[in-house]
């Protein structure tokens, strides 16, 4: 008998805000978090902008030294958005306050792809040449532990006390959902009663940004006019724009969390996770495995289409993504998929890529529990080929019994979670 799951606790660090509650009031007032690039020299390049976090005190998260040098930038924000995440949820540990055993605690992160910077390559490059190869001691240790996508599992072990259930996720722009789902299914089965997750990315390097300008992936045309760059499901979009940051949430077996009186900001009650099998950059234009993903997650819910009344989306900004989510969204819903409200939280971030399903659930959480759903912004040249209620340019009011949450990825990975109101969840346990 599969246990049901309470979301108790949210943490985020996003190019719009520091935490949380800071992003979310952004979302919800439009403003976007896209700039000029300044993590390397980007004059020369067909992009300069990316959504970029600014101003930043790992330090305050992480005070001892040495754990923090083996952080990289992208998982220095995992980092943070997890000890948010579980302050939020009153899950500290330390003291009287910490819930459970550190056995019954997990971690199930989407992390980043963790490639070297080209200062790095150059310094390899530098010794191999320079002295045949002889003259490794010069690269610091901590350099290879940066790219390790276990180290910030390590780390947030150590400072979560978590040693329970371990999950770590590489499924790219659908990492961060899979992991949610994942923690999902071991709070289901017993495996813990409490899982951090989430996922975390940083992809505004040289390499990264080059990378996906050679693939024609990004905006080109909105330099001198950034926050204007990224606008999913408009008729004029051409290309995502890359952001960086994280989104954790702190997911508790739900009698445990009613009996601790625990704050309960959502059930989640489904996931759907599929492949395509189609193509390595492109999203297939039928919908493929994005269907079958949310179906899936919505079959597990118990809920019909009528019960759902906000898709946050994937939302990219390239032609071909929005187009299949769009598809994928009419059949799944049929007649309900336009009375929908759907947006796309990149229209102000950009793409946080592993980040990115974290921060949608975010989206869908605090949407229910405000009764405002946040808009798509730069809407304003609709698509025939795109007719459903995209939320343009403008938050609304409205209230929010049950959501769904969309994380779609290179390499056709999907992933897809159902989210519903705590006063709305049945009593019964689901078998």
């Amino acid at each position: 008998m599969r246990k049901r799951v309470a979301i108790t606790g949210v943490g985020a660090v996003t190019p719009v805000g520091r935490d949380a509650e800071s992003s979310w009031a952004s979302l919800i007032a439009g403003r976007s978090g896209i700039g000029r690039i300044t993590t390397f020299p980007a004059d020369t390049f067909a992009v300069r902008i990316a959504g970029l976090i600014k101003d930043f005190d790992l330090e305050a998260y992480v005070p001892d030294r040495k754990l923090r040098r083996r952080l990289s930038r992208a998982a220095g924000f995992g980092v943070a958005a997890a000890l948010q995440a579980m302050r939020d949820a009153g899950a500290a540990p330390g003291g009287n306050s910490s819930p459970y055993a550190a056995h019954e605690r997990g971690l199930s992160l989407g992390g980043s792809v963790g490639r070297p910077e080209l200062e790095e390559l150059a310094e390899w490059l530098y010794c191999n040449y320079a002295s045949k190869g002889r003259k490794v001691g010069r690269l610091s240790p901590s350099s290879f532990l940066l790219r390790d996508q276990n180290v910030p599992v390590v780390v947030l072990g150590i400072l979560a006390d978590c040693q329970g259930p371990v999950v770590s996720v590489s499924t790219a722009c659908s990492g961060s959902a899979h992991a949610i789902g994942e923690a999902f299914r071991h709070i289901q089965e017993g495996d813990a009663r409490l899982m951090l997750a989430g996922g975390y990315d940083s992809l505004t390097t040289y390499l990264d940004v080059l990378g996906f300008s050679l693939l024609g992936a990004l905006n080109t045309q909105c330099n001198d006019k950034p926050e204007k760059a990224s606008r999913p499901f408009d008729r004029e979009r051409s290309g995502f724009v890359l952001g960086e940051g994280a989104a954790m949430v702190v997911l508790e077996e739900w009698e445990s969390a009613r009996a601790r009186g625990a704050r309960i900001y959502a059930e989640l009650v489904g996931y759907g996770s599929s492949l395509n099998a189609y193509r390595i950059t492109d999203a297939p234009p039928d919908g493929g495995g994005a269907i079958r993903a949310m179906a899936s997650a919505l079959q597990e819910a118990g809920l019909t289409p009528a019960d759902v009344d906000y898709v946050a989306a994937h939302g990219t900004s390239t032609p071909g993504n929005d187009l299949s989510e769009t598809i994928a969204i009419k059949a799944v819903f049929g007649s309900e998929a336009h009375r929908l409200a759907i947006s796309s939280p990149k229209s102000m971030t950009g793409h946080l890529t592993s980040g990115a399903g974290g921060l949608n659930l975010l989206a869908a959480v605090y949407a229910m529990r405000d009764e405002i759903v946040p808009p798509t912004i730069n809407y304003e040249h609709p698509d025939p080929k795109l007719d459903l209620d995209y939320v343009p340019n403008q938050a609304r009011r409205m209230p929010v019994r049950a959501a769904m949450v969309n994380a779609f990825a290179f390499g056709g990975t999907n992933a897809a979670l159902v989210v519903r109101r705590p006063d709305d969840a049945e009593p019964a346990i689901r078998s």
